[in-house]
């Protein structure tokens, strides 16, 4: 019995050692081909030669650029088509320079970058014109202040795709007051949940994507699918 309890342990910790060892090689081949791409360095000036979205653009040697601080809708979504004719009108077939954050690279292999012509920050713009939302990282902090403003005026006078007052938004900002006399909390918007954290708040917004976990939890992923949502719920 005892010999048996011996292999039997010997078994487990092998199994457990290769178990540890394929989840190490999985989470370091995640990002193995993004090493491949080639080094970019802070404030290179680049030609852009395609705009993908509001947010994300090819340079010269086809390699795509994400533009750090900002999220832009995507295809199917209300703002993708105006804000990415904007991007095009920025910056397509002229240089830009590519400012580097904390980060080098995303997941998707895209680098990351703030993004200016001619001095002027092409992210901050959009957010200005209302046509792209302010996404943080809570790593980086640079232009933080700036892109929190630019949102902000454009929110407060309506401005662009994103804030301009349609019908259904003036039928939906008076059910927020209802909520908010009935309940005492405040209504916020799914992608500004960051900014109430600790805080008891009513939280809306288009539910992009669900997720039932193999626990039975439900995963509700607000105005994007994972992993570009902008909050999630568990119920």
């Amino acid at each position: 019995m005892e010999i048996f309890w011996k292999k039997k342990r010997i078994i487990f910790g092998t199994l457990s050692a290769i178990l540890i060892f394929a989840g190490v090689y999985f989470s370091q081949t995640k990002f193995l081909n993004c090493k491949k791409l080639p080094p970019l360095e802070n404030n290179a000036e680049k030609l852009v030669t395609k705009v993908i979205d509001g947010d994300t653009f090819l340079i010269e040697e086809g390699y795509p650029v994400r533009i750090l601080g900002i999220d832009a809708d995507e295809k199917g979504y209300p703002c993708y088509f105006s804000a990415k004719e904007r991007l095009e009108e920025l910056i397509l077939n002229k240089k830009v320079r590519l400012e580097k954050g904390s980060e080098n690279f995303d997941k998707y292999c895209r680098y990351l970058r703030y993004v200016f012509l001619e001095n002027e920050n092409v992210g901050e713009k959009l957010l200005a014109e209302g046509l792209v939302v302010a996404r943080l990282d809570l790593k980086d902090e640079k232009y933080k202040n700036e892109f929190i403003e630019a949102e902000k005026r454009a929110r407060e006078n309506k401005v662009g795709c994103k804030w301009e007052e349609k019908e259904n938004q003036k039928e939906a900002k008076v059910w927020e007051q209802l909520i908010e006399e009935k309940t005492n909390k405040k209504v916020i918007p799914a992608c500004k949940a960051q900014e109430f954290l600790g805080q008891e708040v009513i939280v809306e917004g288009k539910v992009a994507e669900v997720f039932i976990s193999k626990k039975n939890n439900v995963f509700l992923n607000f105005e994007k699918p994972y992993p570009n949502q902008c909050f999630s719920a568990v119920i």
